[in-house]
């Protein structure tokens, strides 16, 4: 089980994931922030980048913000 801390950037034109120096992720999604539409697709996102089913992701925390806690269950 792994848990990273996620910062969303809803709206964008590409999505993307990258890790920052300060071991935060930037999550770039086209999905807008309603309806936990960005939230499924980070779930999709942060799935594909670590290889893991999108039902062993989980937001622990954040889910109505920007900043995020995301669980990964290996």
């Amino acid at each position: 089980m792994k848990t990273i801390r996620v910062k969303v950037k809803p709206n964008n034109r590409i999505s993307g994931l990258e890790e920052t120096g300060d071991g935060t992720w930037i999550a770039r999604v086209k999905a807008p922030p309603v309806d936990g539409k960005a939230n499924a697709e980070l779930a999709e996102l942060v799935a594909e980048h670590f290889g893991v089913r999108k039902a062993a992701v989980t937001i622990k925390s954040g889910a109505g913000g920007r900043l995020k806690l995301v669980q990964i269950n290996a």
